[in-house]
């Protein structure tokens, strides 16, 4: 510290300029942690290059897989075109709730937004090399900026009815509380 400076308490420090401000947001998002190991969350747009996959492991897991091809555009000065970029080719793979959503409503051909975590494995079958770019998706869906979609919520299976909570002896009653009739819950609607 130079001599004659004003001195930062550790709670300025932390906020970064020392004046009360919080750093500068770079648009960067730090890695994600999940049990423990780091990963990398990317979002791609591109296009349903395959009919979605759907499959059920042996232990009852749903998985849809469906291939992703995304390029990009851009306008070429000198030609006074549009030009296609390299594609890029993924394999987007999801589970559960979401693997059954993306099986009954993305079709070949359709633009979707990815958003996951990265995997690139190496792979060698004896004579060939390569790589295999996946993404485990959080989330997927149509891209509104190249059409329209209609939304409907996942209906969810209703909760099991569940026990006392008590430990009461079964067939015990529960007395009513004073000056509430035993049928009100049936006049009053529950809020839920």
């Amino acid at each position: 510290m130079r001599p004659g400076a004003p001195r930062r308490d550790d709670a300025s420090a932390k906020l970064g300029s020392g004046r009360g401000c919080p750093p500068a947001r770079t648009g960067i998002r730090a890695p994600r942690s999940r049990g423990g190991r780091m990963y990398d969350t990317i979002a791609v747009t591109g296009v349903v290059a395959t009919p979605v996959k759907h499959t059920i492991s042996a232990e009852g897991l749903e998985v849809s897989n469906f291939r992703l091809a995304s390029n990009h555009r851009r306008f070429d000065r000198a030609s006074g075109n549009w030009v296609e970029s390299e594609t890029n080719w993924y394999t987007v793979a999801s589970f559960r709730q979401l693997a059954l959503n993306v099986h009954a409503s993305l079709d070949k051909g359709q633009q979707v937004v990815v958003v996951g975590r990265l995997k690139v494995r190496e792979w060698s079958d004896g004579e060939r090399t390569g790589r295999d770019v996946e993404i485990i998706a959080d989330a997927v869906g149509h891209d509104l900026a190249r059409g329209t979609t209609s939304f409907t919520r996942t209906p969810r299976p209703a909760p099991e009815a569940a026990g006392p909570a008590r430990d009461e002896p079964h067939g015990a009653e529960t007395p009513e509380p004073a000056g509430f009739p035993a049928d009100a819950q049936s006049a009053v609607g529950l809020p839920f």
